[in-house]
C-alpha cells in the first residue's frame, strides 16, 4: 500500500485501518461525527477513558468497534447516573458572555459565575455550561 498522509485519507471501513496513526485518526473522526450528545466525554473521567481506549486500540488489545461501544455505553451510563443519583439543586448567576444553540445543544459561557447550593456558595471567573434535553440522550 502506498503511503499517504493519514489526515487526507478517506476511510470507508474500519478494515482499511492499518497503522496506529490511522487508528488514532479514525477514533478522532468517530468522536467528531458522534459529538452531538457526548457531553461527559470532555470530563476528566471521560478523557481518561478515551485515552485508555485509544491506547488499547493502538496496541491491538481492543477493536475500534468495541472501543466505540464502550464510549456509547459511557455516555448512557453517565446520563442515567446523573439523572437517578444526583439529588442536589444548584442556582447559577453570572454575566452571560456567549450563548449558542446548535443541534439541540445549548452552550453558555458565563463570567464571574456564582454557584449556590443549600450548603455553600462558590464563585468562578469563567464557566462553560453545555446542556441538552435529557430525553434526546436516551434515544
Amino acid at each position: 500500500m502506498e503511503h499517504q498522509n493519514v489526515s487526507s485519507r478517506k476511510f470507508t471501513s474500519l478494515d482499511e485501518v492499518h497503522s496506529s496513526e490511522e487508528v488514532h485518526l479514525v477514533m478522532i473522526l468517530i468522536r467528531r461525527r458522534m459529538a452531538t450528545f457526548e457531553l461527559y466525554r470532555r470530563s476528566t473521567i471521560g478523557m481518561c477513558l478515551t485515552e485508555t481506549l485509544d491506547e488499547m486500540v493502538s496496541s491491538g488489545i481492543l477493536s475500534p468497534e468495541l472501543a466505540i461501544q464502550v464510549l456509547v455505553q459511557f455516555d448512557k451510563s453517565m446520563t442515567d447516573a446523573l439523572e437517578s443519583q444526583v439529588k442536589s439543586k444548584v442556582s447559577i448567576k453570572g454575566h452571560l458572555h456567549t450563548y449558542r444553540f446548535c443541534d439541540n445543544v445549548w452552550t453558555f459561557i458565563l463570567q464571574d459565575a456564582t454557584f449556590k447550593t443549600e450548603e455553600c456558595q462558590e464563585t468562578v471567573g469563567r464557566v462553560k455550561i453545555v446542556a441538552c434535553d435529557s430525553k434526546l440522550l436516551t434515544q
